[in-house]
């Protein structure tokens, strides 16, 4: 059978706007897009920060704040990261007790955005560079918020405890007993890419897949930027899931590991940025919410980050297989959304919170 395959386009049309609005109340028509002007910056200088709360790898998005601060001297940025699921928690409880700290936002959970939207929490803004340069798909209609960044949910392995022929090629290839107490996984109750992953394998390989799984004595981590770290670490041969971004910024510095993209499908995530509508510093939000979207900044994640880009002209390492050749799948987050409580106990029930 031949493998089905989605450029840029196509994917984005099944994770964000195709069905990600479903269900939401009538919004005002986005607005016209805005430029970073010589009055922004002035405005967001006197400001004089700007709070970002990401779910990126630390490491990622403090290279991202630094390159900020290199382009607009004056203009600290705070770099608040934790998990999607934290993020969101963290948010919520905030806006529930009206605090703003943060101006702005960006997860790997498409359904957090979703509820931003739908609880009013973010602004309408759509710097120049995603009208211009963004494909429809992956941006919202109404102006409230973009895809930021796209990354892979992958299987992975220790080269130096693990021979390539030996090596999982597969989803259900990590169920062999040969993998027991060797094999490290993210949790779905703090990563929005390991919520969004099990969501699509329960879907393609049924619980099931997920109860045998948890009988292979797995080490239980909360981040999927965490897997690849103890691959590195040699504190485990195999992850059953974890960030290519991170696999590919390890393997590009040497360290032995290699990813795999399973015959049955990769998860791929979608993380969204959004400004916040009470962000305390609205101008220094502004700007970097636009420095977010800049091809210099999409590259700089690319090549330094390992992070996918929807911007047309970011180009991406050759020694990475592209998107074109990898079975992706996706998850419809509004279908998602109701299932989230679910899915956690259900996965707690087959490996412990």
């Amino acid at each position: 059978m031949k493998r089905p395959t989605f450029d840029r386009r196509s994917v984005m049309a099944g994770l964000l706007l195709s069905t990600a609005l479903g269900g939401l109340p009538a919004f005002a028509q986005a607005p016209a897009p805005y430029d970073v002007t010589p009055e922004l910056i002035e405005a967001a200088r006197k400001e004089g920060t700007v709070t970002f709360y990401t779910a990126t790898d630390v490491v990622v998005a403090e290279r991202v704040g630094s390159a900020f601060e290199a382009k607009y001297p004056g203009i600290k940025v705070k770099v608040e990261r934790s998990g999607s699921e934290r993020v969101f928690q963290r948010l919520s409880q905030e806006y529930g007790s009206s605090i703003y700290n943060a101006d702005v936002v960006e997860t790997s959970d498409a359904v957090h955005f979703v509820l931003f939207k739908r609880n009013g929490w973010l602004a309408q803004a759509v710097p120049a560079e995603v009208a211009k340069d963004w494909p429809k798909e992956a941006k919202d209609p109404d102006g409230y918020y973009a895809a930021y960044r796209a990354h892979l949910s992958v299987i992975g392995y220790n080269t130096k405890q693990v021979k390539a022929e030996e090596a999982p090629k597969s989803h259900a290839d990590l169920l062999n007993p040969k993998w027991r107490g060797r094999i490290v996984k993210a949790h779905p109750g703090y990563s929005g890419t390991v919520m969004t992953g099990t969501d699509v394998l329960s879907q393609a390989l049924g619980w099931d897949f997920f109860e045998k799984l948890g009988k292979q004595r797995i080490m239980q981590v909360q981040s999927s930027t965490e897997p690849p770290k103890k691959l590195a670490q040699g504190e485990r041969s195999i992850e059953a899931d974890g960030n290519e971004y991170n696999m590919f910024m390890l393997k590009e510095s040497g360290v032995p590991v290699e990813i795999v993209y399973a015959t049955e499908g990769t998860p791929i995530a979608i993380g969204h940025g959004g400004l916040l509508k009470n962000a305390p510093h609205p101008n220094a939000a502004k700007l970097f919410y636009s420095f977010l979207f800049d091809q210099e900044t999409q590259q700089l994640n690319s090549d330094s980050g390992g992070l996918r880009s929807f911007h047309p002209r970011v180009k991406e390492k050759e020694t990475r297989t592209p998107l074109s050749k990898i079975k992706l799948l996706y998850s419809d987050p509004v279908k998602l959304e109701p299932n989230i409580e679910m899915i956690k106990k259900k996965y707690e029930e087959y490996f412990g919170t």
